[in-house]
């Protein structure tokens, strides 16, 4: 099993990336949750993998975080969830969110992700419920533990003014790493965010 690559992107094109290791390219696809984050063809990277293998194919996923790896593995075991919709689901809502939806019943938020039915939907409700923990706390609570200090407060304020918590976190991963003062985060964070949406 490979867990994890370190290389440097030759190239991107969502929902897949190559990575060069050593001399060796891995294709890789990955969440929107993955490639929001991930820097500019050139750049150095490192990814938690997680190996599929089917009969046709060995199809590599890669993941910035353990926390969104260990959900797509726990995805895989739902009756009905393949990598494709495992993959769509990560894409399609954050972790925290999709933790909430778990544990909230809300079939309605779910059913709004490509590919998931309202039986699906259900399925992954009833199913998951039990899986949304890592070391006895919720799996979102442990993808906002990813942010400390600052950055936690950072990442709080930007999704109670309406950013997603992967659009937060892309925008905190975009503000200068010297920046120790959470305000001076904040608004680093909403010029970027402002930048983009002029550009």
């Amino acid at each position: 099993m490979i867990g994890s690559l370190r290389g440097r992107i030759m190239w991107k094109w969502a929902p897949q990336l190559l990575l060069e290791v050593a001399g060796v390219g891995y294709e890789i696809e990955a969440p929107m949750s993955t490639f929001y984050g991930l820097p500019a063809v050139g750049n150095e990277l490192f990814l938690l993998t997680h190996l599929v293998v089917r009969e046709d194919a060995h199809v590599l996923y890669g993941f910035a975080t353990d926390v969104e790896r260990r959900l797509f593995r726990n995805l895989l075991k739902v009756s009905g969830v393949g990598p494709k919709l495992a993959l769509g689901i990560l894409s399609g809502t954050s972790v925290e969110g999709f933790s909430a939806c778990v544990t909230s019943n809300d079939i309605a938020a779910l059913t709004r992700i490509p590919g998931v039915g309202r039986k699906t939907a259900e399925r992954l409700i009833i199913e998951m419920r039990d899986r949304l923990t890592i070391g006895g706390e919720s799996v979102g609570a442990s993808a906002e533990k990813q942010h400390s200090g600052q950055e936690a407060e950072a990442f709080s304020a930007l999704v109670a003014l309406g950013y997603k918590p992967i659009e937060a976190t892309r925008l905190i991963k975009l503000s200068d790493p010297a920046i120790s003062n959470t305000e001076e985060l904040i608004r680093a964070a909403l010029k970027s965010a402002a930048r983009e949406k002029g550009a």
